[in-house]
């Protein structure tokens, strides 16, 4: 196992990582405007189901969906609205899927977080935790049998997570078969309300890496530069040829497990930890100190945000809702309704 230390030098050309950081500050914002939307059409009773936030996770998921390129995979978790944004989702098919519009990508027949285009390798989630490593390891090795190379595919997962079967089985298969898979966890100290003392003895998850025989990587999960660059070197590796990489990081979900929950069992103590900072917030310090940013581009760029999320909760407000008496509840596997059929 290696523990990566995380090179505060560049990826690339200094001005190149400026440029990832500023688009990779520029999805979070979005995907926190687009997520403090829907928790208010929630409230609103526009939204039927859960509503999962990402707040406080953004930093990580969107240096996952930044770290591949098409032709990967990508099957996201609940609270990766960043990532599914900076992978090619668009906040239209987020909206249309948590309104149940029929013009969206699961046609009004599955709700919420359980969105994707495969075809694209965007993978729409099993709730049941850990579940995608497998479903991941499955496309990897469909590549591979192919002959489709230099592909790698990436999942990601709670620290609650990893205390499930579906975890230990789906992990060992990726090492055993080397496949490109980076598995990427976001230790936020609970599942749902159980504490990681409550979960796990070890003293850090990125030590099972070690058990695996995999390569481990651990970071500050709501510091966007630590972020970007350990996804990068894990994604890389991985499509060298170096196996499944492990990564860890080490952050606090700044809500609920869903806007039905108030979190009040959250350890006052880590809301005052470096780590439970808001992400957003060190991103914006580290913009204006580089002086990559002024301060006021970012209220700029926050107001586009405000802007393209609003203008897709009212198209998709116009559009027409499923008629329960008219509608052929067939399966998305339908010749009209699966991926590739022409919309009018």
């Amino acid at each position: 196992m290696v523990h990566t230390v995380v090179d505060r030098g560049t990826v690339g050309e200094a001005s190149v990582f400026r440029d990832t950081y500023l688009k990779a500050y520029r999805g979070m914002v979005l995907a926190r405007v687009l997520d403090d939307k829907l928790a208010s059409l929630y409230r609103g009773g526009k939204i039927h189901g859960g509503v999962f936030l990402g707040r406080g996770q953004e930093a990580l998921s969107v240096a996952v969906g930044l770290s591949l390129r098409k032709g990967d995979i990508f099957a996201p978790l609940i609270r990766d609205a960043a990532g599914r944004l900076a992978f090619g989702e668009t906040v239209l098919d987020a909206v249309r899927t948590y309104m149940g519009s029929p013009l969206g990508p699961m046609r009004a027949r599955d709700g919420n977080v359980h969105r994707g285009r495969p075809r694209e390798g965007l993978f729409p989630m099993v709730s049941h935790l850990g579940a995608m490593i497998s479903v991941v390891n499955g496309a990897l090795l469909a590549h591979r049998f192919k002959g489709k190379a230099g592909t790698v595919g990436a999942t990601c997962l709670g620290d609650g997570g990893t205390s499930t079967g579906a975890f230990h089985e789906a992990l060992n298969q990726a090492a055993v078969e080397r496949l490109p898979l980076i598995l990427v966890i976001a230790n936020n100290e609970y599942a749902y309300s159980t504490p990681t003392t409550s979960q796990f003895a070890c003293e850090n998850l990125v030590d099972r890496a070690i058990g695996y025989g995999v390569k481990g990587h651990s970071l500050e999960g709501n510091d966007l530069d630590a972020c970007l660059k350990t996804l990068h070197t894990a994604v890389e590796q991985a499509r060298s040829g170096q196996g499944p990489q492990l990564v860890v990081a080490k952050l606090l979900r700044l809500c609920g497990h869903g806007e039905h929950d108030d979190s009040n069992y959250v350890d006052p103590r880590f809301r005052t930890a470096p780590h439970g900072r808001d992400c957003l917030k060190v991103a914006e310090e580290h913009l204006l100190q580089q002086k990559w940013a002024e301060a006021k581009a970012l209220e700029t760029w926050r107001n586009e945000a405000i802007q393209k999320v609003e203008e897709a909760v009212a198209i998709v407000q116009r559009e027409p809702t499923p008629d329960p008496y008219k509608e052929n509840w067939c399966a998305l596997s339908a010749k009209h309704l699966s991926e590739g059929y022409d919309e009018p």
